[in-house]
């Protein structure tokens, strides 16, 4: 038998702690918000400060399994350690699954973003350009993966943060947009209040703010690769809350404030279109290029995760030729892997050939309702994990296992919203099929 490969700890603190943010802030804030508060109106505010709480909770309790045993490569050791092998089998697909969907997602928002600038270029193309770039990156080595994700996540930080500072000193200064609207809190409840499409537009509105949420358990990917996994895990995991309250709940607080929400359009970017309408000279230019750098650096972060999880993946099958995709390159880089996710992540270039309305809606209520099946796995191997090592934990999640519980009635709920439209229940159907092949396909694994 050939010497297990190791992946080398090249990771470092602020790789991690940017990497945490960069894989969650993309198009699921900056275009699906636009639906989102379409759906809830200001109530979306509450809807991403509730959303934001559970996933810290999905997050702690990540955070422990994976620091309970530093030999684990990835949260997918933990599951198959408290769950089963068969369970692990069936996570591990749907979770490569999940990202690659998400990448899709991503590529067809970058096609979307370019016609802005470039409305005679075909939406496929933009995106298709993007992923090979980022796929000759992510085989290079990881620290130069860590190094690009670390500053596509900082550029959007600092705009986020210079987008809200503009933000309050419009409203400060009671700055009338071209349109003729004016910059006030009082936008928060003017059209309706603060719950203007009632109980279930809020509702409704959990699906994107969900999606804007998903692939913030990227760290726990990240664990063996990180150089000190006991400090920077933690670290990484805690500092989670301010970033949702900044970066998710400020950003768009600022938004409504500055434009009324009922004009805002649900297919697009409310970021570009409020800041195209304040009247900067080249403000929304500037914006759009932030959004395009979102959506490619989610789309870096999907693609080193799909590449890791299909080298761990594969790195246990029975067969030598499909063991081999699990091999590490040269530059400990699980090179063939992350080809074939880009391979088939390029599959949205074809998809926004034949049908670049619907693709976006489609590859996005996919990921949202994999990854609530993912996170439900995740806080049950927590459950048995803190059953059997009642006095051995580390890094203690708050109020476990209260909090687990409350965690899987929240994902519980999610997936009953998902029945409530037509487009999400389709996703749903096709996801629960998805599912039911990986069960049958599961059967040829050892049970424990």
């Amino acid at each position: 038998m050939a010497e297990k490969q190791e992946f080398t700890r090249k990771l470092k603190s602020r790789h991690i702690q940017l990497m945490a943010l960069g894989g969650t802030i993309g198009t699921g804030l900056f275009l699906g918000s636009g639906k989102a508060i379409h759906a809830a109106g200001p109530a979306i505010l509450l809807a991403y400060l509730i959303t934001g709480i559970i996933c810290f909770g999905i997050m702690r309790a990540l955070g422990e399994l994976l620091l309970s045993d530093l030999h684990y490569h990835s949260f997918m050791d933990a599951i198959r350690d408290y769950l089963g092998n068969r369970v692990s089998f069936v996570m591990g697909w749907a979770y490569w699954v999940c990202w690659l969907a998400l990448a899709m997602a991503e590529v067809t928002a970058i096609g979307l973003y370019f016609q802005l600038w470039f409305p005679q270029v075909p939406q496929w193309l933009p995106g298709l350009v993007t992923l090979l770039i980022l796929l000759g990156l992510n085989l290079m080595t990881v620290s130069t993966f860590g190094e690009l994700e670390f500053w596509f996540a900082l550029i959007k930080i600092l705009a986020i943060v210079i987008l809200i500072a503009v933000g309050v000193i419009l409203v400060l200064l009671h700055f009338h947009s071209a349109s003729g609207y004016l910059a006030t809190p009082a936008n928060l409840v003017n059209d309706g209040g603060f719950f203007a499409t009632g109980t279930k537009g809020f509702m409704l509105s959990f699906q994107m703010v969900v999606f804007a949420f998903v692939g913030i358990e990227m760290v726990g990917v990240t664990a063996a690769e990180a150089e000190n996994p006991k400090v920077v895990i933690p670290k990484a995991i805690n500092g989670i809350p301010v970033r949702i309250m900044l970066f998710y709940i400020g950003a768009l607080a600022v938004i409504m404030c500055i434009y009324p929400w009922s004009k805002l359009s649900p297919s697009n970017s409310p970021f570009v279109l409020v800041f195209r309408d304040i009247g900067l000279p080249g403000a929304a230019s500037i914006v759009n290029f932030v959004v395009i750098t979102a959506a490619a650096s989610a789309c870096n972060s999907s693609l080193y995760t799909t590449g890791r999880m299909l080298a761990e993946l594969t790195s246990t099958a029975h067969r030598p030729v499909i063991r081999k995709i699990s091999r590490l390159s040269k530059r400990s880089v699980p090179a063939t892997a992350v080809i074939i996710s880009a391979v088939v992540i390029g599959i949205a270039a074809i998809l926004n050939l034949v049908m670049p309305e619907g693709v976006f809606t489609f590859v996005s209520s996919i990921a949202t309702t994999s990854f609530l099946f993912v996170w439900a796995a995740i806080i049950l191997a927590h459950l048995k994990y803190i059953r059997q090592h009642p006095q051995s934990r580390t890094f203690k999640m708050p109020g476990a296992p209260f909090t687990d519980y409350v965690i899987l009635v929240f994902l519980f709920i999610v997936l009953i919203v998902l029945c409530m439209e037509k487009q999400t229940l389709i996703a749903l159907i096709l996801t629960l099929a998805w599912f039911a092949i990986l069960a049958v396909a599961s059967l040829t694994q050892k049970k424990a």
